[in-house]
């Protein structure tokens, strides 16, 4: 019987010392407060978010507006801001270097940054789109030019100058075939037209005068032949 009393009483909790109430006291004012910043949290997380969408509501009515700026913020008013423009319909990009410089820019869907603006605003820079378009209209040129060079080097080559000219102190500025044409008679160095070649002798005239130049070719070899003989 003493065993049983005494194992009974060996299994209740023994009384919590003032250690121990001061550590539960303490635990539950750490889980209260954190309670307490819980619902400060969440509770300014609304009041943000509902400011967000009445700013972003005047931002889609004003017809004179194409984006909007905002000041640098955390990441979680970031996060909360890109969800209530996406809600309404809008785009949104967040730029800055680091998180404490990152901010965010909202536009409306008709009015959504080309690639050379984001890149602007991602650089830190101001977006000028007159100095846009003259660095395109730049580097269209500059294509252009690169192109017309590429074909120019790829094209067969051809002389500058037509070889009339280069040679024209020897041939004179008239080509040979136009020569040709022109060319006149001249007795002096030979050159007789054709006209001038044409025999009108009659068959018998020639045969006589080819039997005399015989007779007379013969005759002066045998006058030769005499001469020797002598």
């Amino acid at each position: 019987m003493a065993d049983l009393l005494g194992s009974i009483l060996s299994s209740m909790e023994k009384p919590p010392t003032v250690h121990d109430q001061e550590s539960r006291r303490k635990a539950r004012e750490q889980a209260a407060r954190l309670k307490k910043i819980e619902e400060d949290e969440k509770r300014k997380k609304a009041e943000f978010r509902k400011k967000m969408e009445k700013e972003v509501s005047e931002f889609i009515q004003d017809s004179a507006l194409q984006k909007k700026k905002y000041n640098p913020m955390g990441k979680i008013e970031r996060s909360i801001l890109h969800d209530v423009a996406e809600v309404a319909g809008l785009t949104s990009f967040s730029f800055g270097e680091d998180d404490e410089s990152r901010y965010v820019m909202l536009f409306k869907k008709e009015f959504a940054p080309s690639d050379e603006e984001l890149e602007a605003y991602r650089k830190g820079e101001e977006w000028n789109p007159q100095k846009a378009e003259e660095r395109r209209r730049l580097k269209e040129q500059a294509a252009l030019e690169m192109e017309e060079a590429s074909r120019t080097q790829k094209r067969p080559a051809s002389p500058n100058s037509n070889y009339r000219d280069k040679y024209s102190h020897l041939i004179g500025t008239s080509a040979a075939k136009d020569a040709a044409h022109t060319l006149q008679a001249n007795r002096t160095y030979g050159c007789v037209p054709v006209a001038n070649k044409r025999d009108t002798r009659s068959i018998e005239e020639a045969m006589n005068e080819i039997r005399a130049k015989k007779r007379l070719k013969k005759g002066e070899e045998e006058a030769t032949g005499s001469s020797s003989s002598v």
